[in-house]
């Protein structure tokens, strides 16, 4: 058996008790910082959802080749927004949401500087109910630009100003069925500090 010498035995001693110190240190020091992510500002995480349980059905026609106008517009439920076009030929298209937002961004992508100066189809979609139910979505707001610009140009693209009128009462149901809820969401690499990435970066197997 090798013999240690009394000094190197209170060497080891001393290497010994300095390590527990130091772990005891660091695990102290990782429940501090579990316990302040723990107390961390929710709000940090949290952001405002909006949605709207009313959208718009709108009619239109076609009254001339290639121009058309609103004919009548209501609210429904969100889910059953509709444009519904009336071509010269008598045959009837049903545009959902999304076809009328292609047609819209398809106009602005390729027509930007006579957006609203025509009475096309889609300058319909844009400066009726359907595109101030579009520009709710925060994802869709730079329609709003368009629409917040037209001078009043909106009147003359319905078929009289009583459809206008309804059109702008069924707009004022879409607004009144706003509803926010705030969305709290956590980091993605759970809680933070060294023990939350040291957690977080194993895997099972």
């Amino acid at each position: 058996m090798t013999q240690l010498r009394k000094g190197s035995f209170i060497k080891k001693a001393k290497d010994i008790s300095i390590s527990g110190a130091l772990a005891l240190a660091i695990l102290s020091g990782g429940g501090m910082i579990s316990s302040c992510s723990s107390d961390e500002d929710e709000s940090a995480y949290s952001y405002e959802e909006t949605s709207y349980s009313k959208g718009i059905r709108s009619h239109i026609k076609e009254v001339k080749p290639g121009e058309f106008k609103i004919t009548d517009e209501e609210s429904v439920d969100a889910k059953q927004s509709v444009a519904i076009v009336t071509y010269l030929d008598g045959h009837t298209d049903s545009l959902s949401t999304s076809a009328a937002k292609a047609l819209i961004d398809e106009e602005i992508r390729t027509n930007n500087s006579y957006v609203g100066h025509h009475s096309g189809l889609s300058t319909m979609l844009l400066y009726g109910g359907m595109g101030y139910f579009l520009g709710r979505n925060s994802g869709n707001s730079y329609m709003n630009n368009y629409r917040a610009n037209d001078n009043g140009r909106s009147r003359g693209f319905y078929s009289s100003p009583a459809t206008y009128d309804r059109s702008q009462s069924a707009v004022q149901q879409v607004n009144a069925s706003r509803a926010t809820r705030t969305v709290t969401t956590r980091p993605a690499g759970g809680r933070k500090g060294f023990f939350g990435r040291l957690s977080g970066g194993r895997s099972g197997g």
